[in-house]
């Protein structure tokens, strides 16, 4: 199956529908659900999900576990293979600096339990702040 991808500058679709097709949520109703939650601004505006969105926005997207920000390059109507998905936008330099952080910050940072192995003594608990103070 053949995606068909519109760069023209008149290219328009539902913001909603976008996300879904440059495969940022699984489906469809994720990406209306963050839209409406505020996960996704268009242009540093907060927007509904039936927003058309266009060539040259650019679209901040979080989608829980990462954020991202990026400038639509085209718009596709259906969802398509990720080569052809990731063709749809450009990430910005900033962003991908920011997520490159914060992997470099997750794959550093030490979990607090990490040195206890089982249930903790009564002893532990303590040093951690809970029972018997």
């Amino acid at each position: 199956m053949t995606v068909k991808v519109d760069d023209s500058p008149q290219a328009a679709t539902r913001i909603d529908k976008w996300l879904w097709a440059a495969r940022f949520f699984k489906t469809r109703s994720l990406a209306t659900q963050a839209v409406d939650r505020g996960r996704v601004l268009c242009n540093e505006t907060r927007v509904k999900p039936a927003r058309d969105v266009r060539p040259g926005d650019l679209v901040s997207v979080d989608n829980g576990s990462t954020r991202w920000e990026v400038r639509v390059k085209a718009i596709a109507e259906v969802r398509g293979s990720a080569p052809v998905a990731q063709s749809l936008y450009e990430e910005t330099e900033a962003s991908i600096r920011a997520r490159a952080d914060e992997n470099e910050r997750r794959r550093l940072y030490q979990e607090p339990a990490a040195q206890m192995h089982g249930r903790p003594t009564k002893r532990d608990r303590r040093r951690l702040g809970g029972v018997g103070e």
